[in-house]
């Protein structure tokens, strides 16, 4: 049983996010990757997995929902656990984790929500009467003659759902094609009947693998995982995760299982080929593999994305950014910002929290290594505690060259910086408003083993700034927050 102790300091934190808009845009100790975002009844809810703070692999925890206000994408409410690992029949022990999954709405005006349990071939589906659940098991897909999809033998293994119904057919895509495979052909399209079970039109590959790509257009960029679908207009677009992992690219057809042909990258967690602030090639974040969609929210587009923290593939945080769809259909790659959801530059006075990093540098940096990998010479975004405190977010392991990088703020009369700082350091961290630029301060920073507060008079350029901070010397301090005062 929670305490009422614990209780109001969840309900705390809920607040103090969810009114500031900051990127990740869920509490700074909720790990919700993969997510999959869509409006119901005025409001948006996200599905994805669920990550452990500290796990091992990915997954590993019960599907949770969040939910929030179409008009104020910074007012999350927790809709509690939807979904438990032991709910599907081939999971009675719970040692199978549950992968990325998506939902829709049925013909019937219930709920449904495909998945993949991490070690079978097969799709699972669950329903609910409500978008918040709590859903229950209700079957596999399968074929007219009851055989399972991907377990028939001309079937590849599924992975990663994402669906679309229109009308009585819900279109299925599925798939993983990890770089160099030649047992995996690409990302898979099925059509399933009224039930949202039963297959109607059999399987068909629409994105390439990057074993069979040369001639596609695709080469470079081809299908990993993550395949999402929507639709804008008369226009599906597919979005998925590339070779490159890093990136989630679309691809678009005027018909949903077939003649898909590649557009470009949406977003990247690394902010590759971003060119208006670093040379496009220069990874500005510690990345990893990458999956979302995109959603329309009132009048304007969003990307839902994840970024990896705790120096681990495994513990990922959901963002989001506001998107422009162009009138030819194209979408323009858009870089990581801290307030996605705030849809407008922070007011430049305050204190912020250092977990909303969404630049995070160091002299030896990697664009992707693919497992566990920050040793203690990296920065790494993480919390104090176990899974399920509701500890703040902090960046620790700050080495000798480590930058974090903020965007953005809109600085008027900005005099004085000040610093949280914890750790066996001495040295000074430079204030920029570019991760290259001369610095326009520093801030000295000695050994303290609990949060203490450094502060230099510093000046902020007035208008639109992004902000970053470097240390240099010895040791490896732990940064809280910062704060701009007037």
């Amino acid at each position: 049983m929670i305490s009422n102790f614990s209780f109001l300091l969840f309900i705390q934190e809920m607040i103090i996010i969810n009114k500031t808009g900051f990127n990740p845009y869920l509490p700074s100790w909720e790990y919700i990757p993969d997510a999959e975002p869509y409006v119901f009844n005025d409001r948006v809810y996200v599905y994805g997995s669920h990550d452990k703070f500290n796990g091992h692999v990915y997954c590993l925890n019960n599907y949770v929902t969040w939910s929030a206000p179409v008009d104020d994408l910074t007012d999350w409410k927790y809709e509690g656990v939807i979904y438990e690992k032991t709910d599907d029949p081939l999971n009675p022990d719970g040692s199978m984790c549950l992968y990325a999954p998506d939902v829709t709405e049925g013909p019937d005006g219930r709920y449904y929500l495909y998945y993949v349990l991490d070690k079978v071939p097969v799709v699972s589906v669950a329903v609910s009467d409500t978008p918040a659940g709590k859903f229950e098991f209700y079957g596999y897909v399968k074929d007219q003659n009851g055989e399972l999809l991907g377990e028939r033998d001309s079937d590849e293994p599924q992975f990663d759902p994402g669906v679309l119904r229109e009308g009585n057919k819900t279109y299925l895509y599925t798939g993983f094609c990890s770089k160099g495979d030649l047992s995996r052909s690409g990302a898979m399209a099925t059509v399933l009947g009224e039930d949202m079970l039963t297959i109607i039109e059999d399987t068909v590959f629409v994105l390439p693998s990057d074993t069979n790509s040369e001639g596609t257009g695709f080469e470079g960029y081809e299908f990993f995982e993550a395949p999402s679908i929507r639709k804008i207009g008369q226009v599906y677009y597919l979005i998925y995760s590339s070779i490159s992992m890093h990136e989630l690219c679309y691809a678009t057809s005027d018909y949903p299982t077939k003649d898909f042909v590649y557009q470009g990258v949406i977003i990247s967690n690394n902010d590759m080929h971003i060119d208006s602030y670093k040379p496009d090639d220069k990874p500005m974040y510690y990345g990893g593999n990458n999956h979302g969609s995109i959603i329309q929210i009132q009048n304007d587009w969003f990307i839902f994305y994840h970024r990896h923290t705790n120096g681990s593939n495994f513990s990922r945080q959901g963002c989001l950014e506001e998107i422009i769809i162009n009138d030819d259909g194209t979408i323009t790659q858009v870089e990581m910002t801290s307030c996605g959801p705030n849809r407008k530059p922070f007011k430049g006075t305050g204190e912020f929290p250092a977990y909303i990093a969404c630049n995070l540098l160091h002299e030896d940096e990697n664009p992707y290594t693919g497992d566990l990998w920050m040793d203690s010479h990296f920065p790494k975004i993480t919390q104090d505690g176990k899974d399920g405190d509701q500890e703040p977010g902090y960046i620790m392991n700050m080495t000798h060259s480590s930058t974090a990088g903020f965007k953005y703020f809109d600085c008027q009369d900005i005099k004085r910086v000040k610093i949280k700082v914890r750790g066996y350091c001495k040295g000074v961290f430079e204030v920029k408003t570019q991760w290259n630029s001369e610095p326009l301060g520093e801030i000295e920073v000695g050994f303290t083993n609990v949060w203490t507060e450094y502060e230099s008079e510093i000046v902020i350029p007035d208008g639109l700034q992004s902000l970053y901070f470097t240390y240099n010397g010895n040791g490896r301090p732990s940064l809280a927050s910062f704060s701009l005062e007037q």
